[in-house]
């Protein structure tokens, strides 16, 4: 017995002590930049850098226009925002420079990184077919970086660049309001369940490959309050409401937020060295559309730039098929820029939850624990984790 006690001391002060390590990075390649952790982005509008400005497409999934990238950029990008997006603010924090579209003609550095994203794109192939770059097709293209990185800097040093490397991911969004957007009949085919559970099927294949590919730490987006949006609200205006949300849209997110960790944590269970951080942006948006001037904001509601009721016919810049649009004066006291999407400084509010938030927005971790511990180290708070549920009612 006496014997057995000292082993599991020993153990416990070994725990103990690797906690209390600082990570250091480690000696780099010629061809990869020091002292840094890649960054691979895969989503839809939330996250997309303009990658829709070098596809096919309808002026539907792009914002390659005017006002669109005024605040910051002053020009337009092809960000849905008058400025930046989270990734361009988790790039700054973990001192990297912005990461470019993947399909941004001569882009082929991607020791920093990639972002795949594309606005209006979902998990399932089906959504906006043809007209955006899907999950799947983001997957290839990442497994081109991949190869890339092979050749580029040898089989040793890629992999290690993947293992370091932090992915994050928003989508689902356009799975859940398109149908409902564009009234289809979906809904009448598949249960609300069924149907999330072939959303959550594709992400997972999706997370399963980039794991195989070296992947191991992930950041994920939740479901925000998509039936609150301004271009929900308009629609159930137009459908006799009184200027509520749209609720179908509101328990589809709901269901969504409740099950994604739960794959997570399956996911987890079977993959060694998977980990993950879940950003409520549900409740992290909520709140200030719930509560804008107790986060500087005067308008919640409305859209800063678009038509119609609460600005919510997606009108803004003139060339989605309305010419005509309004342009609020002073976008800083908006939060949404146009009719499904928050403004800059929006984004940046939530970025910084993202990068350093506490777990009553983020957890298990928080991406600058992520980017700051290597795959071999274990943070102090490993062994304190509790199954993640989410604060949607």
């Amino acid at each position: 017995m006496a014997s057995f006690s000292n082993f599991h001391m020993i153990h416990i002060l070994l725990i103990f002590s690797s906690c209390l390590l600082i990570p250091t990075s480690s000696q780099s390649h010629p061809h990869q930049p020091q002292n840094h952790v890649a960054f691979f982005i895969f989503g839809d509008s939330l996250l997309d850098p303009g990658n829709n400005n070098y596809i096919n497409t309808t002026t539907e999934d792009q914002a390659n226009f005017r006002p669109y990238g005024e605040t910051f950029f002053k020009y337009p990008t092809g960000r849905f925002s008058d400025g930046r997006l989270i990734p361009d603010f988790i790039a700054e924090y973990a001192k990297l420079p912005f990461i470019p579209p993947y399909l941004q003609p001569g882009n082929h550095q991607f020791t920093y990184g990639a972002n795949f994203a594309s606005g209006g794109a979902g998990a399932l192939d089906e959504i906006n077919q043809g007209l955006v770059v899907n999950l799947n097709t983001q997957l290839r293209y990442f497994k081109k970086v991949e190869k890339h990185l092979r050749q580029k800097l040898g089989d040793e040093e890629s992999k290690k660049l993947l293992l370091e490397a932090v992915y994050l991911i928003s989508i689902g969004g356009n799975d859940y309001i398109s149908p409902l957007f564009r009234n289809y009949s979906v809904f009448q085919i598949y249960s609300h369940r069924q149907y999330l559970d072939m959303v959550m099927g594709n992400l997972t294949v999706v997370i399963q490959e980039i794991y195989q590919k070296g992947g191991r730490k992930f950041g994920f987006v939740n479901m925000g309050p998509l039936g609150c949006l301004p271009a929900m609200k308009a629609i159930k205006l137009q459908q006799g409401g009184a200027g509520e949300c749209m609720e179908e849209a509101t328990v589809l997110v709901k269901l969504h937020n409740r099950v994604l960790p739960e794959v997570l944590q399956k996911l987890g269970s079977k993959l060694k060295g998977f980990k993950y951080s879940i950003f409520d942006f549900y409740t992290t948006a909520k709140e200030r559309m719930d509560n804008p001037s107790k986060y500087g904001f005067k308008e919640a509601k409305i859209a800063c730039c678009g038509s119609g009721p609460y600005r919510g016919l997606y009108s803004c810049g003139g060339m989605r098929g309305t010419k005509e649009y309004e342009l609020c004066s002073n976008v800083s006291e908006y939060m949404f820029f146009d009719s499904f999407h928050p403004t800059d400084r929006v984004y940046q509010q939530l970025a910084e939850l993202v990068w350093s938030g506490t777990h009553n927005v983020i957890k298990p971790y928080n991406l600058k624990q992520l980017f700051g511990h290597s795959q071999e180290e274990i943070p102090c708070d490993h062994f304190e984790h509790l199954p993640y549920t989410s604060n949607v009612p």
